[in-house]
């Protein structure tokens, strides 16, 4: 690696993105063409091969020697001079490589596939340095170098001339990716709608008895129809059923799967809201005496009720109580439970504010006592 700081940061990330997409096999292969070539070794791995071509004196040699053993050398490569300096400044290394660069683009590598200096130089994209020699080993196939190569195999321009009549029979085709006309087509069909033959079908092998019969693809006719049926929404027979072998006692019966009607049924309601019998039950068994009460699943009205009340608001007896048995004197009376009135009361007071006698205090008591006025007013 050259003298640099170490990368940091965002360009520790790059350096190292950059440096996953080194191919070790594209090393060994230009590390083996050299070797053929110069009899030189480039070392193994990423920074070893940095370290044998930073100089650029080896790229230099390389070029001189294909310059040597070509015999379609472009006549670009006249103008460039492959001298090397073997100086240990940077510059001179730098110079070096940029020598190279120039060799190799007026070989006819293209100016987008060579490395820059600093990627060589500085170590910054070793896999575009191996990428740009493999371009190399590609031109001198294409160039007719004498020796060995590496590098994919050039593409060659295939220029080929057709005559017109050739030319001229493709006019009526159309290419597969559009959509070819060569096979089934709706040729020879005149009606909209026509049947299209998708086989080649003679008319003199058809029966007479098939014209009438649709296939299972498009929905056979011979099974299950509506032949027969006149009116709209008329039954469709599902199976071939005989009218005479019907039971006339089934007719009035629906079956289990549409919904009987042989069991609990609305027959003999004839008003709007009647009852529905769920179980059959007989009139005659039932009871008179039960026409006037409820059950205890509506609210039974068998025991206390609100019956005998004439009044809005009048009291609810919630026991039976005889009215007979009540006593005259009870009438005035409140119980405890309402609040009773048979003890301390405001009874006898007349005017507002007057004193409320906590006890029970008979008047005529207070009328035969003298008060102290009285006492007073006497000894006097």
């Amino acid at each position: 690696m050259a003298d640099r700081g170490k990368a940091m940061g965002m360009d520790r990330a790059l350096h190292s993105k950059m440096a996953g997409k080194y191919d070790a096999g594209a090393e060994l292969e230009v590390r083996e063409w050299v070797k053929e070539v110069l009899g030189e070794d480039i070392g193994e791995g990423q920074y070893e091969v940095e370290k044998r071509l930073k100089d650029g004196i080896l790229l230099i040699q390389l070029l001189q020697k294909i310059y040597e053993n070509t015999s379609k050398l472009p006549g670009a490569c006249n103008n460039i001079k492959l001298k090397y300096n073997t100086m240990s400044a940077p510059f001179k290394q730098m110079e070096n490589i940029e020598v190279f660069l120039k060799g190799a683009m007026a070989y006819g590598v293209p100016e987008d596939s060579c490395f820059q200096t600093v990627d060589l130089f500085e170590g910054r994209n070793m896999p575009m340095v191996i990428s740009t020699m493999l371009q190399v080993g590609t031109e001198a196939q294409r160039n007719g170098f004498n020796g060995s190569t590496c590098g994919a195999k050039p593409v060659e321009h295939n220029r080929r001339e057709f005559e017109w009549e050739t030319l001229r029979q493709g006019h009526s085709l159309i290419g597969l990716q559009a959509g070819t006309n060569k096979y089934d087509s709706q040729k020879g069909m005149t009606a909209m709608g026509a049947v299209r033959h998708i086989s080649d079908i003679r008319a003199d092998v058809f029966s007479k008895e098939a014209e009438g019969m649709l296939t299972p693809q498009l929905g056979t006719n011979w099974f299950a129809s509506q032949k027969g049926m006149t009116a709209m929404g008329a039954v469709r027979h599902i199976s071939d059923i005989r009218a005479d072998q019907f039971d006339p006692a089934g007719a009035g019966c629906i079956t289990l799967q549409a919904g009987t009607n042989k069991y609990a049924s609305q027959k003999g309601m004839t008003a709007m809201g009647a009852c529905r019998h769920v179980s059959d039950i007989r009139c005659d068994d039932a009871d008179k005496a039960g026409d006037a009460v409820l059950g205890l699943q509506a609210g039974t009205n068998r025991f206390a009720s609100q019956k005998g009340m004439t009044a809005m608001g009048a009291c609810r007896h919630v026991s039976d109580i005889k009215v007979d048995e009540m006593s005259e004197e009870g009438k005035a009376t409140l119980h405890l439970q309402v609040g009773t009135n048979r003890f301390a009361s405001q009874k006898g007071m007349t005017a507002m504010g007057a004193c409320r006698h906590v006890s029970d205090i008979k008047v005529t008591e207070l009328a035969s006592a003298p008060s102290e006025h009285d006492r007073q007013h006497h000894d006097d």
